[in-house]
């Protein structure tokens, strides 16, 4: 088993945090839209699983992954399993006929910066997403599960380097927020 060992932050230097992730490594950007899925009665969200399709830049590439509970509390890292998928629309079906629905999709983008540190293999994307205020920064490893203490470390360092203060993280959920923002919408622009 892998665990995504991960932590995210408010960016509150969009700009800053940019220069100096650019200076660590090359830019690539890519715009991700994530389905995810659930049972009717939503026992996978309320375990703490996360069921997702992702097509990142239009079907360049197609994910499906399957996340369960978090393994650390502190940062909200998840064991993870991820594929390919040739066909992002049948896979989307094929969850149908499984029993599952839809719960939430939302577009997110992304800046990558594959950055390695340590003898890890990292993942820092600064992320968008068009409902939601603000920027937010994501650096993970893929790693075995007693590496993730110490992979959180150096995703840690990573942070301070390029600004990002222990004040800053976050566990919330984009699936959380973004479902916030939309009902705060509805509440003031009332349904149509």
């Amino acid at each position: 088993m892998r665990i995504e060992a991960e932590l995210k932050a408010v960016v509150w230097d969009p700009v800053g945090v940019r220069a100096a992730l650019r200076e660590l490594a090359p830019e690539t950007a890519s715009v991700y839209r994530d389905v995810y899925y659930d049972t009717p009665d939503l026992r996978y969200s309320r375990d703490g699983r996360e069921i997702r399709v992702r097509v990142v830049d239009d079907g360049a590439v197609s994910l499906l992954t399957f996340k369960d509970p978090s393994v650390d509390p502190v940062s909200g890292s998840k064991p993870e399993y991820e594929t390919g998928v040739e066909d992002p629309v049948a896979m989307e079906a094929v969850l149908r006929k499984l029993g599952l629905q839809e719960v939430i999709r939302y577009e997110k983008r992304c800046r990558n910066y594959r950055i390695s540190k340590s003898g890890l293999s990292l993942l820092a994307t600064l992320v968008t997403i068009p409902e939601l205020d603000g920027t937010f920064l994501e650096i993970e490893a893929v790693v075995e599960p007693d590496a993730v203490p110490g992979a959180l470390r150096v995703i840690r360092q990573v942070m301070a380097d390029v600004g990002i203060g222990r004040d800053d993280l976050t566990t919330e959920l984009y699936t959380e927020a973004v479902r916030r923002a939309r009902s705060t919408t509805l509440g003031e622009h009332g349904r149509t």
